[in-house]
């Protein structure tokens, strides 16, 4: 990850984003460049990608550098800690807290360069240790996870952010990208203020499971996410 924007930086990529995008490409060729980031993002890190059928033959597990790839949807997931929760949650709602990041994975010159971090609030790049007694402090969207309702209803999964401190501000909706919600199927959220125990995975998330920018202007991302249970 090459840096960490601020969240003014953030802003002004907000602002551009919603700008007229290049229309010297269809929609077939910015898909096509983004099936080759994805190709050569995995290519870059490694990644041994398998099938669902040998997902499930784990146990609904991942290796350390080892993603599934979902035909369905193309996310790519790796389970980093599936959580210390008793089960995947049933139907029903529930509050969901997630911290993240958000990776740029290919250079769109007018938007941001691979690599660059678009949103986040998963760890504290680029500034000072915090300290209580500090005579600076923290932004709000460095302190607070992201919150948002969940609903399950069989194999159905919609979210909307009931409490979001950059997510809203950048993208200005409430849904929940699409590409959050299918780890839900598989990891065990709990409630703990521990790193180590928190439910953790690592996406590829193309365009269409993503943001409303990445929707609109075809490009994938990278996740790391967490999931805890609010209250």
């Amino acid at each position: 990850m090459k840096r960490i924007r601020l969240f003014v930086t953030v802003l002004a990529i907000g602002t551009l984003l919603f700008q007229s995008c290049d229309d010297s490409k269809t929609y077939a060729e910015m898909r096509d460049d983004e099936i080759d980031a994805i190709n050569a993002w995995i290519s870059t890190h490694d990644y041994e990608i398998i099938s669902e059928s040998e997902f499930y033959a784990q146990d609904t597990m991942t290796n350390e550098n080892q993603f599934v790839l979902f035909d369905e949807n193309g996310v790519y997931m790796n389970i980093v800690k599936k959580g210390q929760g008793t089960s995947v949650l049933a139907d029903g709602s529930y509050s969901i807290l997630s911290r993240y990041f958000e990776i740029a994975m290919q250079d769109r010159d007018e938007l941001f360069s691979l690599g660059d971090t678009l949103t986040g609030n998963m760890n504290l790049y680029n500034y000072p240790l915090y300290s209580v007694n500090s005579s600076w402090s923290l932004p709000m969207y460095m302190l607070h996870p992201e919150e948002y309702k969940l609903t399950i209803d069989g194999d159905s999964y919609s979210a909307a952010f009931t409490q979001s401190y950059i997510m809203y501000s950048i993208y200005q909706t409430t849904s929940v990208p699409t590409g959050w919600l299918l780890p839900l199927r598989y990891v065990k959220p709990s409630r703990t203020s521990s790193s180590t125990d928190v439910a953790r995975v690592r996406l590829i998330v193309p365009h269409a499971e993503g943001t409303r920018n990445a929707s609109s202007y075809v490009y994938p991302c990278y996740y790391e996410i967490t999931y805890n249970l609010g209250k």
